[in-house]
């Protein structure tokens, strides 16, 4: 394998970080890694919040489902997705004037645009981790930063076209850490020739096989299904996280500033 293919599988979560700030040269290379990947149309539809700031760090890991490691990251990456740089700009260059002018209808950001963005932020967001990764920087991905809309739009000033997508506590690698990796699924149940295939119960058994060994009756389920459900899916965080989305589209959508 090159080192490229041997850097991608290596990489863990790591929650558990070196007493040890990032070194300024490795944060540059991180987020000039970061603003190298690929974007739709070059507009680079994303921004990067540097989180430093020990009581921001301790709020995080409170409103992203109290995970206190959070706070004990030396640095956190936040990614927005980011369409008000660019509608910014195009009131800048007085876009809006030059549509009446030619009768065609200005529009503000629409939903396809927030996907969009999405994706530009993920796609720069795992540069970063990466080439954190071949730094001996080691990262999770925060996901509840979805959650509570409102107080993250508060804590970093978010303006209206911003939505945050992913946030990254990053650190060295302890010493002592030992590198566990989790099970994936098999490609056959993942990777698809031409078409979309719908797995049926034979598949199901298979697939979650070496998954699930647990004491349902205590947990008062009957299968993995049903933990991962109450676990995951149907939990009080993505209940949080449904309403909070929502909310943030309501606003996205709102009527133009």
């Amino acid at each position: 394998m090159n080192h490229v293919i041997k850097t991608l599988e290596k990489r863990v979560s790591l929650r558990r970080y070196k007493d040890l700030d990032i070194r300024e040269e490795d944060l540059e290379t991180i987020l000039k890694s970061a603003m190298k990947a690929p974007t739709a149309g070059n507009m680079q539809l994303y921004s990067i919040i540097v989180i430093k700031d020990e009581e921001t760090k301790k709020k995080l890991s409170r409103t992203c489902d109290n995970q206190d490691f959070i706070a004990k990251a030396p640095i956190i990456l936040l990614f927005l997705a980011d369409m008000q740089r660019w509608f910014d700009y195009y009131d800048y260059c007085n876009v809006k004037k030059m549509c009446e002018e030619k009768d065609i209808v200005y529009n503000g950001p629409e939903e396809a645009d927030l996907f969009l963005a999405c994706s530009d932020a993920l796609i720069a967001a795992q540069n970063a981790v990466i080439a954190a990764e071949s730094l001996e920087i080691g990262s999770c991905y925060i996901g509840d930063i979805m959650e509570n809309y409102e107080i993250h739009r508060e804590i970093f000033g978010l303006p209206k076209w911003t939505f945050p997508i992913a946030l990254l506590p990053m650190g060295y690698y302890p010493e002592d850490f030992e590198r566990v990796h989790r099970e994936r699924f098999g490609i056959r149940y993942i990777v698809f020739d031409e078409k979309y295939k719908r797995l049926k119960k034979e598949d199901f058994e298979e697939m979650f096989k070496n998954r699930g060994h647990m004491d349902y009756d205590k947990l008062n389920v009957e299968n993995f299904g049903q933990f991962m459900y109450f676990q995951k899916t149907g939990a009080d965080f993505s209940i949080e996280m449904a309403r909070s989305v929502k909310k943030a589209l309501e606003n996205w959508k709102g009527e133009i500033l």
